[in-house]
């Protein structure tokens, strides 16, 4: 008998705290991109990530982002910025939030793939005439890492996204010119639905 009492308090007390949360969230953000590349300029990005919670303190998700900014290139040490072009992200993600309270800071991680749009044509002087470069789209497999705090149902992050480094040619010289396609975003948000009964 007290063992059936011990499992019956022990099941009672994993589903009182497995009522405290609601599992199903989606989180829509916008916010601001700035490319590493020293050439580059900053732009804005829009991310919207539905999450399921496997518990109160840790999701599993898919953020599905857009990254609106000017791509920069690097060649024999000089710098040049191309046309507006967009990063669009595709990745599981998984959060930790630590504590229980009502501001809760949180750490995450995330992996899929990049689809990098083309900078248009990059005007490249090269000592003695101007060249176009023009670098195409591609989809590359990075990462993201972030840390954030979440308030209620507001959320604030800041997120370092490690997408590989895209590479071309000078015409038909040696020159390989190089596009830094990593990129921090600072962003702000809600969620929707979610949150604690």
């Amino acid at each position: 008998m007290k063992r059936i009492l011990f499992v019956l308090f022990v099941l009672a007390g994993f589903s009182a705290s497995a009522q405290e949360f609601k599992p199903f969230k989606v989180n829509l953000s916008v916010g601001y991109a700035k490319p590493l590349n020293s050439a580059a300029s900053g732009g804005v990005l829009f991310a919207v990530e539905p999450k399921y919670g496997l518990s109160d303190n840790f999701d599993l998700g898919l953020r599905l982002e857009a990254a609106v900014v000017a791509r920069g290139v690097v060649y024999n040490g000089n710098t040049a910025t191309g046309d507006v072009g967009a990063f669009s992200s595709y990745l599981l993600t998984g959060n930790y939030l630590f504590g229980t309270g009502g501001i809760r800071p949180f750490l995450g991680v995330g992996v899929g793939f990049y689809s990098i749009g083309s900078a248009g044509t990059v005007v490249i002087y090269d000592g003695q005439t101007n060249s176009n470069v023009t670098f195409v789209n591609d989809t590359k497999f990075g990462g993201m890492v972030r840390g954030g705090i979440k308030a209620g149902h507001f959320v604030a992050a800041v997120e370092y996204n490690a997408a590989p480094t895209t590479q071309n040619r000078l015409g038909n010289t040696t020159t390989t010119i190089t596009s830094e396609n990593s990129y921090l975003g600072i962003k702000v948000g809600f969620d929707i639905g979610g949150g604690r009964r």
